[in-house]
């Protein structure tokens, strides 16, 4: 049995959140679901963001599924990722059918160190303006290349790519630079290259295809997952996981659209990929390849799609749709 710490958090979150349980719940997997609090609704009647006892729970879960949070994103998932200490966030882009993909052919990986760099929140007034720090140390920067070239090993990928501005961030992202080359020597069968974060964005729109996995640090990386998403048909159709060495969150990359919250429209499919890639750190594969075949069956079907996909169907009613085509799958 799994045990999942399952937080909803504000707007469309539960939403997504609810519908995707649906679909899990066809698996033939023994998931277990205990319900935390985070977010602006439990500010408001808790006066923090995030719970201590949701910190335990997540601490005591095999792993976390999050909705959305609204304005206090920043002292939730920002704080988890710190205290739980999930140094990479995990951001797929990859072209699904009947989306507004750009390109048809895309399936590369940001990996995004997750802990420090621009994020640290190490802010202070000036005189004449203000000053924020910019951290980078020698282990966040080994931990996040490692983990980006066994990721290329374990998932046949044949290039990493680091992305940096050491042409002018020459001690902090020199260091990440470095360390990236000295890593990339215990991997001898991957391709390494290094591109500049502004180059990295003009290839990311003129040359996208040519990419395996991006290695970057926190903000570099934030910004080019974005970018990511425009790419392959917007924020929600986007999953993430930010993953420790004991555990590990996954989460769509949409915010909590307070605009449609409560209206059934939200698109539930980030937060499906989401649950494709918790049932893969899981290692539950063959669960994860049938739930990702049956999503890819709705999406190219085209039939039961919200409307930001052209469809009008509500998001309980596309999730049970996935369900119907998982089930499918699994009895055929």
């Amino acid at each position: 049995m799994y045990n999942i710490a399952i937080i909803p958090g504000d707007g469309i979150g539960k939403e997504v959140m609810s519908s995707t349980l649906e679909v899990l719940d066809g698996l033939d997997l023994d998931l277990s679901y205990e319900y935390g609090k985070a977010g602006d609704e439990c500010f408001k009647k808790n006066g923090v963001a995030l719970l201590d006892e949701t910190i335990d729970l997540v601490k005591n879960s095999d792993v976390c599924l999050f909705g959305a949070a609204g304005e206090t994103a920043a002292d939730v998932i920002v704080k988890l990722r710190q205290i739980m200490d999930l140094f990479v966030n995990l951001r797929p882009v990859k072209s699904y059918p009947g989306t507004d993909s750009l390109f048809k052919d895309l399936d590369f990986i940001i990996v995004r160190e997750n802990t420090e760099g621009m994020y640290v929140g190490e802010e202070e007034y000036t005189e004449d303006g203000a000053i924020a720090k910019r951290i980078i140390t020698k282990e966040a920067s080994e931990r996040i290349c490692e983990f980006a070239f066994k990721y290329a090993k374990d998932n046949n990928k044949k290039k990493v790519t680091a992305v940096h501005k050491a042409n002018v961030l020459k001690k902090t992202d020199g260091l990440f630079k470095k360390t990236f080359y000295e890593m990339a020597a215990e991997y001898p069968d991957i391709e390494a290259e290094d591109y500049y974060v502004d180059a990295t964005a003009m290839y990311l729109l003129t040359r996208p295809q040519s990419f395996d996995v991006i290695v970057t640090t926190n903000l570099f990386g934030d910004i080019l997952s974005d970018e990511g998403a425009g790419l392959v048909g917007g924020l929600g159709l986007i999953p993430s996981g930010n993953i420790g060495k004991n555990n590990a969150l996954f989460e769509p990359v949409h915010g909590s659209a307070p605009d449609i919250a409560g209206k059934g429209l939200a698109n539930p499919t980030a937060m499906l990929l989401s649950a494709v890639m918790m049932l893969n750190y899981l290692d539950e594969q063959k669960s994860a390849r049938l739930l990702n075949s049956a999503i890819f069956d709705v999406l190219k079907e085209g039939k039961r799609l919200t409307p930001d996909m052209g469809g009008n169907s509500s998001t309980m009613e596309m999730a049970k749709e996935v369900k119907s085509k998982l089930l499918e799958r699994m009895g055929s």
